[in-house]
């Protein structure tokens, strides 16, 4: 759930298919899967999509359909040196594509205007930051997201990383919560990516 405010390089693409899950005490929701798809389209910015299918199960029923679309763009202004850390923001914006009524999104616009840090010694990396998500509607309030990822690249195939996150409510009636994710990367090329 944590980013980096490294940007894909000028004139490539990546692609991503992928599903995330979240529990809560009363909610459990899954992207089954979501695509993902990047664009360098200048140097030091890149262009972002998001195209989630969603899985909701919770007290009010079970659904399963095009959820919110996210759409945005990565700027990364300070380049990373020996000293210095790499600095960028990704702002994204949610688009209400997704029924809400069957929980599959807000059905409003959402913003999320972050800053992101990244600083890379040998085969560590490490980066996170946060910002503040802002989400109109009845019963809903503004919130705050912030992590940071710890990776290590333990051999040219495999890389582990470890993240811890914190987020305000998002709702009148959520609490904030703290999580903490593990995985990693196998890396069958310099293109393909598990």
């Amino acid at each position: 759930r944590t980013d980096d405010p490294q940007p894909v390089d000028f004139l490539h693409w990546e692609f991503y298919i992928a599903s995330m899950q979240h529990y809560t005490r009363n909610e459990s929701d899954v992207t089954s899967p979501h695509i993902e798809i990047n664009y360098g389209a200048f140097s030091n910015v890149q262009i972002h999509l998001v195209a989630p299918l969603g899985y909701v199960h919770s007290n009010e029923g079970t659904h399963y359909g095009y959820s919110d679309t996210e759409i945005g763009v990565k700027y990364r202004f300070i380049e990373e040196t020996e000293t210095v850390p790499q600095i960028g923001s990704f702002p994204l914006i949610e688009v209400p594509t997704g029924n809400a009524d069957k929980l599959l999104g807000t059905g409003n616009f959402q913003a999320y205007l972050p800053l992101w840090i990244q600083k890379s010694w040998g085969k560590f990396t490490t980066y996170g930051g946060g910002g503040v998500w802002f989400n109109p509607g009845t019963d809903r309030k503004n919130w705050i997201f912030t992590g940071w990822e710890f990776q290590y690249d333990f051999s040219e195939s495999i890389t582990l990383g470890s993240e811890l996150t914190y987020q305000t409510a998002d709702t009148q009636n959520a609490e904030s919560s703290i999580g903490f994710n593990l995985g990693g990367y196998l890396n069958l090329s310099e293109r393909h990516h598990i």
